[in-house]
């Protein structure tokens, strides 16, 4: 046998010589070919991709699993065609160039949808590294004096963009400009109101529920631009006074987004608001609203019953959000649902929105509500109370058949029942049908992205009400990242720190005995009937969102005291990496 071997390896060696050249198994410029598009992409993978996830704490160990799979299985279909020749190596290279193409372009959807990516750091095939960033720089010369976004007016038809190098061409890049500022920042509204002084305005943008400033403007420059959005909103550009409104299209590449334009007068001139994505801003589902679990079933067996329920926020605390909530909680299909409501933000399916319109010899608010309820509804809303006459005329109704809940401005569940009995003026009537209240405020919640752990110190537990040792760990506010060993502005929040609301409950159901509580007048009496009964108070929902990292203490405090914040609960935390 060995020597059978020896002559085959001669053998083989003999018929190499005689062919005079090396016997190669594959072309040397094969690999080479299919290991380019596999470089760039495990390039883009490993840098571009794990870089942004690690930013914006996306999950970083599937996404890789995934990309590591993928990338092995484009080059074993490379490599692996059950046909020899050219035709078999440029199939095998196709494939592996569309599996590697589609799994960059399906995360870059995922990464872009995920809502913890600000749109500016939205990411896109070639907008990468310096490449980005001499876009960007690019980009913010000609918005200067570029038009970026198309208008559509309530009547379907397209705002005309004015001809370069007009003052109406200039009117309109100013106007976009100071939309789009707003919109950068994360604002849900923008308002352009006068400052008090020299006839100057300023606009603002609401950011998670606290104003931000931009320049001061003259106020020609100001009215300019408020009647440009009022002629794009097709409302009467010479109304100075009464409050007028109506929505417009905004369209920026394929992205559509409905304003709400409204015109309002003000002391010293005319204000505008501008309300981004109205209806978004209040649809939610009771689960989503941020109601703690004993809370939500206080609610669900609220629902339940006859009367009147208080829904009190103040403003722009989310009223409407829960109020529209609430009544969606009703089956409209099986039950008459209705509401009364000055302006409605968003549509409610199924359900009968009564919009009050006041004219010179119309019927008043009071009256028309009256109506509604003698219709004998189910359920009836009334989004405003404008009056007193609108609260007697509730409590007039026959509200053992019906379910009435009433919107009320009031920062706590008290403030809501004493304003409602005042109004009212007979508190026997006040009481007598009253079933509960549903008290909230908004606090802000933390980035996710840039938020700090710190253990707090027994000073501030014990400040916090809180048995000692119960606490290990809290979250603070951070605004900055480590990315790379570098401090960096948190690309997620601005550097604020906190991104996106969340509400806090205090949700009350009235018993015989509160509402005897009430006819004398008696509000710590009732208080510390509640707080006997442990329901939740709007500082201790807020609290449960700092323990479970919703949020932090000193926002806590904000929102639920006028006292300082404590200090000192721990060293500065190091940038999160």
């Amino acid at each position: 046998m060995p020597e059978l071997a020896s002559f085959h390896l001669a053998s083989f060696n003999t018929l190499l010589a005689q062919q005079g050249e090396p016997y190669l198994l594959v072309s040397w410029w094969k690999p080479l070919v299919l290991l380019v598009p596999f470089f760039v992409w495990a390039w883009y993978v490993s840098t571009v991709f794990d870089k942004h996830a690690k930013r914006f704490l996306l999950p970083r160990e599937k996404f890789n699993t995934i990309h590591l799979v993928v990338g092995l299985a484009a080059l074993l279909l490379a490599i692996a065609m059950p046909f020899a020749g050219i035709g078999a190596f440029l199939a095998g290279l196709g494939i592996m160039v569309v599996l590697l193409l589609a799994d960059i372009l399906i995360f870059m959807n995922v990464h872009n949808k995920d809502e913890r990516v600000p749109e500016k750091f939205r990411l896109s095939l070639v907008d990468f590294g310096a490449m980005k960033d001499a876009k960007d720089k690019k980009a913010a010369v000609n918005a200067q004096g570029k038009v970026e976004l198309q208008l559509q007016r309530p009547d379907k038809s397209m705002v005309p963009t004015p001809n370069a190098e007009t003052p109406e061409y200039a009117l309109r890049t100013a106007a976009e400009q100071m939309y789009m500022r707003a919109l950068g920042a994360r604002g849900s509204q923008l308002e352009l109101a006068p400052t008090g002084k020299d006839n100057t305005y300023r606009p603002m943008w609401l950011v998670d529920g606290m104003p931000v400033g931009g320049d001061v403007m003259q106020g020609a420059d100001a009215m300019k631009i408020m009647d440009f959005w009022k002629d794009a909103a097709k409302l009467d550009v010479a109304e100075r006074r009464k409050k007028i409104s109506a929505d417009v299209l905004v369209i920026k590449e394929d992205r559509k987004r409905k304003v709400r334009v409204t015109s309002l007068g003000a002391a010293q001139g005319m204000r505008l608001q501008l309300l981004f994505d109205p209806e978004a801003a209040v649809k939610r589902d009771v689960k989503e609203l941020g109601l703690l679990d004993q809370q939500r079933d206080e609610i669900a067996e609220l629902v339940k019953s006859k009367g009147v329920v208080l829904v009190a926020a103040p403003a722009d605390g989310g009223r409407t959000t829960t109020f529209y909530t609430v009544i969606r909680m009703h089956d409209a299909y099986t039950t008459n649902v209705q509401t009364m409501e000055m302006e409605p933000q968003g549509t409610l399916e199924g359900v009968r929105q009564n919009k009050y319109e006041q004219t010179g010899d119309g019927p008043e608010y009071s009256t028309t509500v009256r109506s509604i309820l003698r219709r004998d509804p189910d359920v009836l809303g009334v989004a405003e109370l404008p009056d007193a006459q609108t609260a007697k005329e509730i409590t007039k109704a026959d509200l053992e058949r019906a379910r009435v809940y009433v919107s009320v401005r009031a920062n706590s569940a008290a403030e809501a029942l004493q304003g409602w009995v005042k109004l009212v003026g007979d508190v026997d009537a006040a009481t007598k049908q009253l079933k509960g209240v549903i008290s909230q405020k908004l606090l802000r919640k933390l980035c996710n992205n840039c938020k700090q752990a710190y253990q707090p110190t027994p000073e501030m537990v014990k400040k916090l009400g809180l048995p000692d040792g119960s606490v290990k760990q809290l979250f603070k506010k951070g605004g900055q990242v480590m990315v790379k060993d570098k401090v960096q502005e948190c690309g997620a929040c601005n550097g604020v720190g906190y991104m996106g609301q969340e509400a806090i409950f205090e949700v009350v159901t009235l018993t015989d005995g509160d509402r005897q509580l009430l006819k004398a007048g008696d509000l710590n009496a009732l208080k510390l009937e509640l707080r006997k009964r442990k329901v939740p108070t709007l500082q201790q929902s807020a609290l449960r969102k700092a323990l479970d990292g919703i949020t932090s203490v000193d926002e806590v405090i904000r929102v639920t005291t006028d006292t300082p914040p404590p200090t000192g609960p721990a060293a500065p935390a190091a940038p999160k990496a």
